[in-house]
């Protein structure tokens, strides 16, 4: 029974600990992985996460403790270094690497077949005959097309495959490196952050092929989504320690608060107890028939295993936006656009609209021009058509770029000062605050900050700008859960416009409104969440058995005559109505709501009994125009 409980840890973690300077980043951890777990380590920035990896691999070396890896135990580990790695192979050789196997006996069959060109012997046919089937069993007749469907599964075109590594920008260079890494199939994958470097639709592929992956995996990532769909353990690294949650993200959330909830219980019974034998202590310390009770007392205090308090890392946050002034309901119009680099076209006289109050989520594949169009709205790219702009719009644009414009010589209520918003210092220390700068850590220097810190200085401007249109490009990449939940409430918050491009889906699915993607080179929009647009896209992709049978039905009633369809502009029209009537009841929902949780409606049973049955009153209405909107919505498609 012992023996198969050994051989089912693929890696043992035995009370490891590591310190960074003065800070413990790990202290008594231990952690044992099998080879079927699929695990997702998180933890806030700076806990040790990347480290951990590192340790897994040799590249770090522990202050005490063990780790053990069983004989058989391959790691293929993709990191954050990779992204210097050069080389002037095609990326297909590059990645076909990972079959060094077959690969050698490739080059072997080539060297007995060129001998056998100037010496044709029976030694050499029996040796070609069994390097052909060693090739055989090392799958060598399928490398190239494994490699082929993984590379242009992660994004890369067929015509990619042949260009140079050195070609590519470090993202890409990252995903080919994803790629062999995938094609060794490690007994343990470790990935380091690997949804940073790949747009939506590879996400996508690459859960998709890991659902599917026999060997075991840790998953260093921020993206939730991603981690609900490939993870079977959450491992947070948390004071110091490795702590293990089987499940996905979403089981370790319920998971984690009902053992917050048991901590916090078991910390404030044993803070009770630790007063009432200090109270005892106090009193009686001097008295001589009590001073060796009193004395025993305090040696167990010493000793005490003291439970620590539950830290609320579910921040909530208040943001204050004061706009100079509200815009008017047109905020841009792009009209007939056209971009082009070189031969590449990107948009071709295309015309989209935002109104205000649109919370808008541009979506898609690296490569459509999703980051040129906010650039062409921000008025920084060169462009053929026309962008309008409508009254009083006041714009500010994040993006990767305006990391390097802060000044790294200011500290950081220096560098929010230069928004010229007239806060003062208590009220920029409050915003930095909202964004996890607290104490003395709002007088750091901007050169000593990581770049998840840098985001969030970068963020925290451009939401007190009091710009009433914001360009969002990638706000999420380099910021943990905590930091990406707090953007997602001051996002909510805001009363103003956005357009965001991000590959975020439960980022995406928390703030926007409506999504926008380009197709055939035309912007094109959806008028819903992300959730609503996911299924219109499946419907979309494959056609539904209504479809089939309404075909059928037509077919068979040849000779009625046909009913006249609305006119778009008359639907558009309904669907503009229906909306309106929707906001007045969403708006009329939450002032109920507000109303049912005062104090004094809460003690009056009749009044919250009718306010209630009126809350139901209005909650169906606006079910009810939902679903007439969705009909008219169909209708328009």
């Amino acid at each position: 029974m012992g023996l198969v409980y050994l051989c089912a840890r693929m890696i043992s973690i035995d009370n490891i600990s590591y310190y960074l300077g003065e800070r413990i980043l790990y202290e008594d951890a231990s952690l044992f992985i099998t080879p079927k777990d699929k695990i997702g380590l998180i933890g806030l920035n700076g806990t040790g996460k990347s480290t951990l990896l590192k340790m897994l691999v040799g590249d770090v070396e522990l202050a005490s403790g063990e780790i053990s890896k069983g004989k058989s135990t391959s790691i293929g580990f993709l990191n954050q270094d990779l992204l210097s790695y050069q080389s002037d192979e095609p990326i297909l050789e590059v990645a076909m690497q990972a079959f060094h196997q077959a690969l050698d006996l490739q080059h072997q069959i080539d060297v007995v077949l060129k001998e056998m060109e100037l010496n044709y012997t029976d030694k050499l046919l029996e040796r070609l005959s069994l390097l052909q089937e060693q090739f055989e069993a090392a799958d060598g007749y399928t490398i190239q097309s494994q490699a082929e469907e993984l590379l242009e599964g992660i994004g890369f075109k067929t015509a990619d495959l042949k260009r140079p590594l050195r070609e590519f920008s470090g993202g890409w260079r990252m995903r080919v490196m994803l790629a062999k890494l995938l094609l060794e199939k490690p007994s343990l994958l470790m990935l380091d952050e690997p949804t940073n470097h790949l747009d939506l639709p590879s996400i996508q592929w690459i859960e998709s092929y890991l659902q599917s992956y026999e060997g075991a995996y840790i998953i260093v990532s921020h993206d939730r989504t991603f981690l609900n769909s490939t993870v079977n353990k959450v491992v947070e690294v948390y004071s110091s320690k490795l702590n293990l949650y089987s499940g996905n993200y979403d089981y370790y959330l319920e998971e984690k608060e009902l053992r917050n909830e048991v901590q916090q219980n078991a910390f404030e019974n044993q803070q009770q107890k630790i007063k009432e034998a200090e109270r005892f202590i106090e009193r009686f310390k001097a008295k001589a028939t009590k001073a060796k009770q009193a004395q025993s007392k305090l040696k167990q205090l010493e000793k005490l295993d003291r439970i620590e308090a539950v830290v609320d890392e579910n921040m909530q946050v208040n943001f204050k936006f004061n706009f100079k002034t509200q815009s008017g309901r047109h905020v841009k119009r792009l009209e007939d656009i056209s971009k082009c680099y070189g031969d590449l076209d990107i948009l071709k006289k295309t015309t989209l609209g935002l109104q205000r109050g649109d919370k808008v989520a541009l979506i898609g594949a690296n490569g459509k021009g999703k980051s040129t169009v906010l650039r062409i709205i921000a008025g920084t790219e060169a462009y053929d058509g026309q962008v309008e702009t409508g009254h009083n719009v006041l714009m500010s644009f994040y993006a990767q770029h305006q990391l390097e414009a802060l000044n790294i010589n200011n500290d950081l209520v220096e560098e929010l000062k230069q928004e010229g918003t007239g806060k003062n210092e208590q009220e920029l220390r409050g915003v930095l605050g909202c964004f996890l700068f607290s104490g003395d850590e709002v007088f750091k220097k901007i050169k000593v900050l990581s770049g998840g810190e840098k985001s969030r200085v970068a963020l925290a401007k451009a939401l007190i700008s009091e710009a009433n249109f914001l360009l969002l490009d990638e706000p999420t990449n380099h910021l943990d859960m905590l930091s990406v939940g707090i953007l997602v409430q001051a996002l909510q918050q805001y009363e103003g416009t956005f357009l965001v491009v991000s590959h975020d889906r439960h980022f995406i699915t928390k703030v926007a409104n409506k999504i926008w993607w380009i197709e055939d080179h035309q912007l094109k929009e959806y008028p819903g969440t992300y959730e609503e647009y996911q299924w219109w896209m499946s419907q979309r992709a494959s056609p539904t058995k209504l479809a089939v049978k309404t075909e059928k039905k037509s077919k068979a009633k040849v000779k009625e005559k046909p009913i006249k369809p609305k006119s778009q502009t008359t639907l558009q029209r309904q669907v503009n109505d229906v909306e309106d009537q929707i906001q007045e009841r969403e708006a009329l929902i939450k002032s109920l709501e507000a109303e049912m949780t005062q104090p004094e409606i809460y003690q009056d049973s009749e009044k919250l009994s009718e306010l209630n049955n009126q809350f139901q009153k209005v909650k169906n209405e606006a079910d009810q125009l939902t679903k007439e909107w969705e009909v008219l919505i169909s209708s328009m498609e």
